[in-house]
């Protein structure tokens, strides 16, 4: 608890929580693809598909039907980002865990720390390049070998 406060003191803000933040980031990115030529477009839509993890892992945890809580989400999502315009933090759907459905975390307090968000998905971008140019090393030593 008290590094949790320490990493809120030192950002100064937070976001909502159960998995809210990703739902969001995930409906925005998926919208982004539309935008982005190439096979860029797979990569910006792998990266939207695997913020999912963290709202299906929550809804898995919590004993609930993963694919009946995603689409219960994704769907109050879209309804209050109709409804609304945007995205206000306020509104943010994320999961009960109790029934399985969507609740504002705002609401109830649910909240993560904005710093620890950012540095999640700084990392992730990071490791899936290092995997990325791995993988293209380990290709051209073995055309190099056959060559």
């Amino acid at each position: 608890l008290a590094k949790h406060c320490v990493c809120i003191s030192f950002s100064g803000c937070v976001v909502p929580g159960a998995g809210a933040f990703e739902i969001v980031a995930h409906r925005e990115l998926s919208k982004f693809t539309h935008e982005v030529k190439g096979r860029a477009r797979l990569g910006v839509q792998a990266f939207a598909d695997a913020l999912l993890v963290i709202p299906k892992v929550l809804a898995m945890n919590a004993g609930h039907d993963v694919q009946d809580t995603m689409v219960k989400l994704l769907e109050e999502s879209a309804r209050v980002e109709k409804r609304t315009g945007g995205n206000p933090p306020n509104e943010m759907v994320g999961i009960d865990l109790v029934t399985g459905d969507a609740l504002v975390p705002a609401q109830v307090g649910i909240y993560d720390n904005y710093i620890v968000k950012k540095q999640i998905i700084s990392s992730c971008a990071v490791i899936a390049s290092n995997i990325l140019l791995v993988d293209e090393i380990m290709r051209a030593g073995l055309s190099s070998l056959k060559g």
